[in-house]
């Protein structure tokens, strides 16, 4: 299952707005946006690393004069391939919400390259690596067990990035709620509409261009995933999108699309948090609801394997429980869901 074809690199959706854009937009591949006016340049994100995120820059200085220096950076979440890239553009003003800043504390590139050089070692060891899985679940360790699941998916997903050295650069500014920017005298609204994809969700609007960067909540063609929650907020995130009957919408992932895929993720999201319920009120586990889903019309979206963080989400929210996800949990039930389903292939 995949996104269809898009061009990579940079375009100029309306007058003085670019996207940049990385396909097939899966893990890690995302979507950057550049907004100009008087000679003043704003940036939505940053990339997953130097060298990703500099080959981006590089596209927009020959684009524009306005970008050879970057005045203002909005980073729409916490994900390190919205962020880990502010170390090269780190004299700007850096502006994130509240949430999001606190947020990036908890992820750092340190831990995911720690993670990485684990999942490399796991996944040479092959077959070896998966019996070592199953053991450990079978004597109660499931954190190393989902590490030892985790580790092929993790290194498909993201060995094509550079994660040692990278310095986090945090914001410089936040807010809560709502804010507005000037890029020379044009306007952009800050729009914070987290917890839903993370804690501090950010959406940026450019009324005159009637263009918005919804970051990840909107990951077209493909599955989104609620490592936050809960859905109703970002329900109401879409709903906030569909309200302003924006021309343009630049994806997180995916291609540049119109209001049509904010529907489609609306949609989406209620079904998962109704199909959720259901099998929660028939006392399934997660990863037994997540693998009874009939995917329906979404079955050709890609990353299928998502629904069981999506799944685990709801149950989250349905119990009341306070406690955030475990991403490495995360990753090895959905690198076993990914797997069960190849095996009913």
């Amino acid at each position: 299952m995949a996104r269809a074809s898009y061009e990579a690199g940079l375009g100029e959706v309306a007058e003085g707005v670019f996207a940049y854009l990385q396909p097939h937009g899966g893990w890690g591949l995302s979507n950057a946006g550049l907004v100009v006016h008087d000679g003043v340049s704003l940036l939505v994100d940053t990339l997953f690393d130097r060298v990703h995120t500099e080959r981006m820059l590089a596209a927009m200085r020959r684009a524009t004069v306005a970008a050879r220096r970057v005045d203002l950076v909005v980073n729409t979440h916490a994900n390190g391939d919205h962020c880990w890239g502010n170390e090269l553009v780190r004299d700007a003003r850096i502006i994130a919400s509240d949430a999001c800043a606190r947020e990036m504390r908890d992820m750092t590139p340190a831990k995911l390259a720690l993670l990485m050089n684990v999942a490399r070692v796991v996944t040479d060891l092959g077959s070896v690596g998966s019996s070592l899985g199953v053991l450990c679940r079978a004597v109660g360790l499931t954190q190393m067990a989902s590490l030892l699941d985790a580790s092929p998916y993790v290194m498909r997903a993201f060995s094509r990035f550079h994660f040692d050295g990278i310095e986090l650069v945090p914001p410089s500014e936040t807010f809560t709620g709502s804010t507005e920017l000037f890029v020379g005298s044009r306007r952009v609204e800050l729009v914070e509409v987290g917890p839903a994809h993370t804690r501090g969700d950010v959406m940026v609007f450019v009324p005159d261009a009637r263009t918005v960067f919804t970051g990840d909540i909107l990951f077209a063609q493909a599955h989104p995933i609620l490592w936050e929650g809960p859905a109703a907020n970002w329900i109401a995130a879409c709903d906030a999108v569909l309200e302003r009957s924006p021309q343009i919408v630049v994806s997180g992932h995916g291609p540049v699309t119109g209001i049509e895929a904010v529907r489609a993720t609306r949609d989406y999201l209620v079904w998962i948090r109704d199909e959720a319920e259901k099998r929660y009120a028939a006392g399934l586990s997660v990863e037994e609801a997540a693998q009874d889903l009939d995917l329906g019309p979404y079955e050709e979206w890609s990353e299928p394997e998502r629904v069981v963080v999506n799944v685990a989400a709801c149950y989250r929210e349905l119990m009341e429980d306070p406690t955030p996800g475990n991403a490495i949990e995360a990753f090895g039930a959905m690198a076993r869901w990914e797997r069960a389903r190849s095996q009913r292939e």
